[in-house]
């Protein structure tokens, strides 16, 4: 009998939590593979854990988790019903940027994710997601525009959107993000 989509999950989680490809793991408390619905239409896609995710292995649990939740409910999208994770597996040091070579080394896992999700929608959480899939783009100037894509042999829509950290610090990019949010609902309503 074929593994579900949890167990397949379960399997990439596994792998994460004993990967040493990168010195990440070495600093991080632990690792953050994702969590959600393993049947989800939709997946976001940020940057790396911080603090909160490194402390309860979980994605998007600290402010920026409490603003895309809020953000989620203004569109009537419960968080049981998407997956959430990140580039990076692990938490870098002092929330620094992910280098090159640890975006390298942990992508798999999240291809190897999104090919057993099979998302409709990727709404990517920052520049690093976004240039995951677009890597010449800028979040400025691709944030909110809904664009279809194919990728690895998938045909997805894919949103970028600001990582809800600029908005908790940045008003401008807050207001940005409450507007792109209000367009997704518009676009989830017409599918």
């Amino acid at each position: 009998m074929p593994a579900t989509k949890q167990q397949q999950l379960q399997y990439i989680a596994n792998l994460i939590k004993d990967c040493q490809k990168c010195s990440l793991y070495q600093t991080a408390l632990n690792p953050v593979p994702g969590d959600g619905n393993p049947d989800a239409k939709i997946v976001f896609i940020g940057e790396a854990p911080g603090a909160h995710e490194d402390e309860q292995g979980l994605p998007f649990v600290g402010n920026s988790g409490k603003l895309l939740d809020k953000l989620l409910n203004t569109i009537n999208i419960p968080r049981r019903d998407v997956f959430i994770c990140n580039i990076l597996k692990h938490r870098p040091p002092e929330n620094r940027d992910p280098t090159l070579d640890e975006i390298k080394v942990c992508v798999p896992y999240l291809k190897a994710q999104l090919k057993i999700i099979k998302p409709k929608i990727v709404i990517t959480l920052g520049r690093f997601a976004l240039n995951y899939f677009l890597p010449d783009e800028l979040i400025s100037r691709a944030r909110g525009k809904i664009r279809q894509i194919e990728w690895q042999g998938i045909d997805l829509t894919l949103i970028p959107v600001y990582h809800p950290s600029a908005g908790l610090r940045n008003g401008a990019m807050l207001k940005s993000l409450e507007d792109d949010f209000q367009s997704i609902g518009k676009f989830l309503k017409n599918i």
